[in-house]
């Protein structure tokens, strides 16, 4: 759940978890596991580490624009993630580079990430356009986490109680509250505000890892929704398989950011799904696409 007794510390707990360290050897990091993990990795930290690992060998006037990425294998909480970045390009506007995520000697994650040197120069000749954000209600007037926990308490099992109730570093407040557990279909179609529980550091890069991070909230779930299933209630089984993610502008993540998202198709178990990030001020500043495993369970 989001509330925490200690945001500061909980959002610290954010920032240590996704801060990769250097490796003796070109350009080899390790990600830290996530301390009282329940077993599988969450891809958002992969998604971010792996960021924030390619970030760490670009130059800060080159920030990330795009990201592609494959889940392989699921990851494990119980052991450090290492990351080994391949300098593919360093061009005179332009950067990319290949990350591959490694547990033991079985890679698990592969991505690619295009880096953009801005240029003030050429704002003059720049198109530009965005999409509205979509009227939803302010997170201000919306129920948070703690409060459908306490709402729905009695449709969870132990374990998942248990589970939503530990200290989140990401406050969540979904703009269609009945989704949260839906057992009725609905529209593939969900809004919800996201933010870290407490200020971050003013460094652009690790905002946009913490874009990165929640990204990858949410996002599949949509695609659920049509069929009255909730991975939430444990009746449904999804993974990511795949994610893209195209960050349009700058935006701090320890403010609220409206996530957008639709899934346009499912079939052949598995689930489509896109999203849209902006900013309280209805600025679009990032998109994901990403596709799942999604099927009921047995």
């Amino acid at each position: 759940m989001s509330d925490s007794k200690d945001p500061a510390a909980t959002a610290a707990g954010l920032v240590r978890l996704l801060t990769v360290q250097p490796e003796a050897g070109a350009d080899l990091f390790t990600g830290p596991r996530k301390p009282g993990g329940v077993g599988r990795v969450f891809g958002g930290q992969i998604v971010a580490q792996a960021l924030a690992a390619a970030q760490a060998t670009v130059a800060a006037d080159r920030p990330v624009h795009s990201l592609h990425a494959y889940f392989l294998r699921p990851g494990s909480e119980d052991a450090d993630t290492r990351y080994t970045v391949m300098r593919d390009l360093d061009g005179g506007n332009f950067a990319n580079r290949r990350v591959v995520a490694s547990q033991g000697d079985a890679p698990i994650f592969t991505m690619t990430a295009s880096f953009h040197r801005r240029s003030e120069a050429g704002e003059s000749l720049a198109l530009q356009h965005g999409l509205p954000m979509p009227s939803v209600p302010s997170p201000d007037d919306l129920p948070s986490e703690a409060d459908l926990l306490t709402i729905y308490a009695d449709r969870l099992s132990e374990q998942r109680r248990a589970l939503l109730s530990r200290p989140r570093a990401i406050e969540m407040r979904p703009a269609e509250p009945l989704n949260w557990l839906r057992e009725t279909p609905a529209e593939p179609v969900a809004h919800t505000w996201l933010r870290c529980v407490a200020p971050l550091p003013d460094d652009p890069a690790l905002h946009r890892a913490v874009i990165a991070y929640v990204s990858d909230m949410t996002l599949l779930g949509t695609s659920l929704l049509p069929h009255g299933i909730s991975g939430k209630a444990g009746s449904a089984q999804v993974a990511s398989l795949d994610h893209a993610l195209w960050f349009h502008a700058d935006a701090r993540a320890d403010q609220w950011l409206l996530y957008a998202c639709d899934s346009p198709w499912a079939g052949n178990m598995r689930g489509f799904s896109r999203g849209r990030i902006f900013t309280q001020d209805g600025r679009l500043v990032a998109e994901t696409a990403q596709e799942g495993l999604v099927r009921r369970r047995a």
